[in-house]
C-alpha cells in the first residue's frame, strides 16, 4: 500500500518540448494561404482553379463552363453536410493524390453547413437558438471554424498543398468609433468569422472590376465607368480588407498568374513602389517637411517596413497642413 507521502510526492518535472535547439527558419516556398474576397461574377473561381493542381470544395455548379473539367468533389448523395465538407478535407490529407492546392468555394456557402451542425448538435433549429440566445450560436460556429482551420493545417503539412479560400463581399455600413460611418465591402459572412478567417491566411485579397468615376463637365453630374479589367486589391483600405506577408504591389491583375509571380519578386517590387510613392509625395510637400521626408527615404534604405513607415508619417503630416489651411 502507497504511503501518504509516496501519494503526495510532486510528479518528476516535464522535459521542455519548446527549446532553442527547435527554432527553425521558415522556407520560402512554404504552401501558401489565400483568402480572396469579391462581389459576383468578379472572377474569383477561375483565380482558384487555374492554380497549380487545383481541386474545389464547393457546388458543383460554381464552377465556370469556360473552365473545362476542372477536378472538383461532387456533391454527396442528399447534398453537403458539415461532416462532408471535413471529410473531404481529411480525404486529401490521408491519401495519394497529385493534387496541389485545394480551392474552398466560398466560405459562405460553408457557413450555413456549419450552423445546421451546430443547431443539430444543440438540438435546436434556428443558430441565433443555441444556447439560449445571445449570439451564443456565433460563438458555437467559431469553434467549428477553428476545427476547420485545424484540418487545412493538417493538410498543408501533409501534402503541402496551397489553401486558396474564397467569399463573396456584400456592403455593410462600418460604424467608426473615430469619426462618422461609411460603407465598405465585407465578407459575407457573420462578424465573428470573418474576423476569425481574416487572421489565418499570408494574404486577404480584395477582388474586384476597375471602375472609375467620370464627372460629366455639362451636366456636373459623376457615374461610375468601368474599364472591363478586373483587380486585386491587396493591402488594406477603407472600403474593404486586405493584407499581404509578401510585400505584394497594391493593386494586381486578378490572375492566379500574376498573383504567384508577384510573390516571387514581391519584396523588390514593393520597395521600387514605395520609394516611387514616397518621392511624388514630396514633390507636392512644403520644404521643411520635404527635407525631413528625403532623410527618412535615405534612412529607410530598401527596408520595406521602414518605407512604409516614412509614407504613412508623410501622409500624416499632408493631412494635418491641409486641415490647418482648411
Amino acid at each position: 500500500m502507497a504511503t501518504t507521502s509516496a501519494r503526495s510526492a510532486a510528479p518528476p518535472p516535464r522535459p521542455p518540448r519548446v527549446t532553442l535547439a527547435s527554432i527553425v527558419k521558415r522556407a520560402n516556398n512554404a504552401p501558401l494561404r489565400v483568402l480572396l474576397h469579391g462581389v459576383e461574377g468578379v472572377g474569383k473561381t477561375t483565380f482558384g482553379a487555374t492554380a497549380p493542381g487545383a481541386i474545389v470544395l464547393g457546388p458543383e455548379d460554381g464552377i465556370p463552363r469556360e473552365l473545362g473539367e476542372v477536378p472538383h468533389f461532387p456533391p454527396p448523395e442528399g447534398g453537403w453536410t458539415w461532416p462532408d465538407v471535413v471529410d473531404a478535407v481529411r480525404a486529401l490529407a490521408t491519401g495519394e493524390h497529385d493534387h496541389k492546392t485545394l480551392v474552398v468555394d466560398t466560405l459562405d456557402w460553408l457557413e450555413p453547413l456549419l450552423w445546421a451542425e451546430v443547431c443539430a448538435r444543440a438540438g435546436v433549429t434556428a443558430i441565433e437558438d443555441v444556447g439560449g440566445g445571445y449570439g451564443k450560436g456565433y460563438v458555437a460556429a467559431l469553434d467549428g471554424w477553428r476545427g476547420f482551420i485545424a484540418e487545412l493545417e493538417q493538410l498543408r503539412r501533409a501534402k503541402g498543398m496551397n489553401i486558396i479560400l474564397l467569399a463573396h463581399s456584400v456592403i455593410r455600413s462600418f460604424k467608426n468609433p473615430v469619426g462618422d460611418d461609411y460603407d465598405r465591402f465585407e465578407m459575407k459572412l457573420n462578424a465573428k468569422a470573418a474576423g476569425l478567417w481574416k487572421e489565418w491566411p499570408d494574404a486577404v485579397l480584395f477582388a474586384a472590376h476597375d471602375d472609375v468615376a467620370s464627372k460629366d463637365s455639362r451636366t456636373k453630374r459623376v457615374r461610375g465607368v468601368s474599364t472591363g479589367a478586373r483587380v486585386v486589391r491587396t493591402v488594406h483600405h477603407a472600403a474593404y480588407d486586405a493584407k499581404n506577408r509578401f510585400g505584394l504591389p497594391e493593386e494586381l491583375a486578378l490572375s492566379w498568374a500574376a498573383f504567384a509571380g508577384a510573390v516571387e519578386t514581391g519584396p523588390a517590387t514593393r520597395v521600387a513602389e514605395l520609394r516611387a510613392s514616397i518621392e511624388e509625395l514630396l514633390k507636392e510637400a512644403p520644404e521643411r517637411l520635404a527635407k525631413a521626408g528625403a532623410g527618412l527615404l535615405e534612412r529607410a534604405g530598401d527596408d520595406p517596413t521602414k518605407l512604409a513607415e516614412a509614407q504613412n508619417w508623410i501622409l500624416q503630416k499632408l493631412g494635418d497642413g491641409q486641415q490647418k489651411v482648411a
